[in-house]
């Protein structure tokens, strides 16, 4: 049975039988964790395992939000703990080489803690550029209000994961920091014309356009397409995320149950495939929506089956560190900047 285009999540820290015989049913193509999944280093590599024997080979890709500060499903006491993105800025602006050092370090840190269990992409950077005004559900997650500052540290942060044989997902694409609504809660609209969001909101993933994978932002661009959100339309998709940014890797879905969608899960999957979605993503582990997601979820074949193979490739990427060493620097810098 083939690949279906979908990540799905889990509801607790091991598997169901329900789930189990879901997933080996449907396939998925990844799993998204998130904290209602995490105990302890050897549950959740256990968990992991259970995830990817369900569909059959090792390659799996496996999900998770671990971006420091608020966004971080790994916690101590089992966990190092990483600060917000926004540091990274705030250091960047009195010193630029020790903004981005210490950004590298970090994403190169935190793929030691993710291969250590089993997980292989982690849904970062933040590429998004807050204004004023902006919801702060992006918040201190940004590197800063500045895009070129974006655009550098995104790249050396997205540069740790792959040196430590993680997959980075540039997120959310094309740019939600002039969201003035929560997407999780409600439907964000922005006004902003498009010569404007291409020289602030776009910048940063224009210069990470060769990443592998990306996640789309559940936004209403008005200069763009007034009527849906980037997920669902084929115009933000195709003429913008496609065409004006140049994004070529897989696209997936920013979660399907966030508010800020419409429709019954059917429609909200057929409509974020027909607006060239490469994957969607549901995260809550709701049987039942999964169901229905993956009801409505094609095979992953032709081009989006190409990017998925061109994107997993990029885990050979991997470099051997001296892992006490770089978390040495990493405190001493962070000791340091105070």
């Amino acid at each position: 049975m083939r690949i279906k285009a979908f990540i799905a999540g889990c509801a607790g820290t091991r598997l169901s039988q329900v789930e189990r015989e879901f997933y080996t049913e449907h396939r998925p193509w990844g799993f998204i964790l998130f904290g209602r999944n995490v105990e302890t280093r050897d549950q959740l590599g256990a968990l992991v395992d259970e995830l990817r024997s369900c569909v059959g080979h090792d390659r799996v890709p496996v999900l998770i939000d671990q971006e420091g500060g608020r966004v971080r499903r790994l916690r101590p006491p089992h966990w190092p703990d990483y600060p917000a993105g926004c540091l990274f800025g705030e250091i960047y602006e009195r010193n630029r080489e020790e903004g981005l050092r210490l950004a590298w370090l970090q994403s190169r840190l935190m793929a030691c803690d993710l291969l250590q269990c089993g997980i292989n992409v982690d849904c970062l950077p933040v590429l998004d550029v807050p204004v004023p005004g902006g919801h702060d559900v992006i918040g201190d997650r940004a590197y800063s209000t500045n895009p070129a500052i974006v655009c550098e540290i995104g790249m050396v942060a997205a540069q740790g994961l792959l040196d430590g044989g993680i997959l980075p997902v540039i997120k959310h694409i094309p740019g939600h920091g002039r969201a003035g609504a929560d997407s999780h809660k409600s439907l964000p609209v922005v006004d902003t014309d498009i010569e404007t969001l291409g020289k602030t909101d776009f910048l940063p993933f224009r210069a990470l356009r060769q990443m592998p994978l990306a996640m789309t932002a559940h936004v209403v661009y008005n200069a763009i397409d007034p009527e849906s959100p980037a997920t669902t339309s084929s115009r933000v998709i195709g003429d913008t995320i496609r065409t004006q940014i140049g994004f070529e890797g897989l696209l997936m879905s920013d979660d399907l149950s966030m508010q800020a969608l419409s429709g019954d899960f059917s429609q909200r999957t057929k409509s974020a495939f027909a607006a060239g979605c490469d994957v969607v993503l549901h995260c809550n582990g709701e049987m039942e929506e999964m169901q229905e997601v993956a009801e409505a979820t094609p095979g992953l074949d032709g081009v989006a089956l190409e990017r998925a193979e061109r994107a997993m490739a990029r885990l050979d990427e991997y470099k051997k560190c001296d892992e006490q060493a770089l978390r040495e620097e990493f405190q001493e810098l962070r000791a340091n900047i105070g």
